[in-house]
């Protein structure tokens, strides 16, 4: 009997205490499995190429004195712009905060401005450092879709011209700043970025650079329109 009493007596302490112990003791909430996030690029280089149809235009042109003669009565307008084409490749970095820069160099090549007598055909080599920034329309990051973007650079074009029609005209050859403003949309698929934009060029001058009085002439403030199409490709 008396052991029957003092099992009775251990077994009501335990219960008693159970719940006091359990209490002391830490709380460990469960693990829950958290999925990576994809935050899109940190930054990469790239590289891009490029084609485009173009077309030209100038204020007027000046035969036989710099844009120095402007203002004389010397200078003579066009009536019909010319037409061509240009492609190109370059090298870029973009940061993945929506700003990304490159150098591009391209070949343009124009024909047809005329004033109805004399008509020019260009070849230019271009060369720009460029600016963009870049932000999405639908998707973004480097899961992909749509965005925009707008842009500007500044470099230098090694001009060709060529005349024809009226008196003979040497051609000639000479070098001109240049200033270039961008916009445009763009399909982000990863690895590989489309875009479809356009891109303005602008020259103070194009000439044969022919210091004659009756064989040079300065196209005065020729601007280039571009529609253009480029692919990038991103080094992750």
């Amino acid at each position: 009997m008396r052991k029957l009493i003092a099992a009775a007596m251990v077994a009501g302490a335990a219960a008693i205490a159970a719940p006091a112990l359990a209490a002391d003791l830490p709380y460990y909430p469960p693990v829950i499995d958290i999925p990576d996030v994809d935050y899109g690029y940190e930054g990469s280089f790239y590289l891009r190429g490029s084609v485009a149809g173009n077309w030209l235009w100038a204020r007027d042109y000046t035969p036989g004195c710099p844009t120095t003669c402007v203002g004389t009565g010397t200078e003579l307008d066009f009536t019909e712009a010319g037409f061509g084409y240009s492609f190109g490749a370059g090298v870029g970095y973009e940061t993945g905060t929506g700003f990304r820069a490159d150098v591009t160099l391209d070949h343009l090549r124009n024909k047809g401005l005329t004033d109805d007598t004399y008509e020019l055909e260009l070849r230019s080599t271009i060369l720009l450092a460029n600016a963009y920034y870049d932000f999405p329309i639908s998707g973004g990051g480097a899961a992909g879709g749509f965005g925009a973007y707008v842009g500007a650079g500044i470099g230098g074009a090694y001009n060709q011209t060529s005349i024809t029609g009226g008196v003979p005209t040497p051609d000639g050859e000479s070098w001109a700043p240049t200033a270039a403003v961008m916009a445009g949309v763009t399909y982000d698929m990863g690895s590989i970025v489309a875009d479809l934009g356009y891109r303005g060029l602008y020259m103070p001058e194009i000439t044969n650079a022919q210091r004659g009085p009756s064989t040079s002439y300065y196209i005065n403030d020729p601007l280039i329109h571009e529609v253009r199409g480029s692919l990038r490709y991103r080094f992750n």
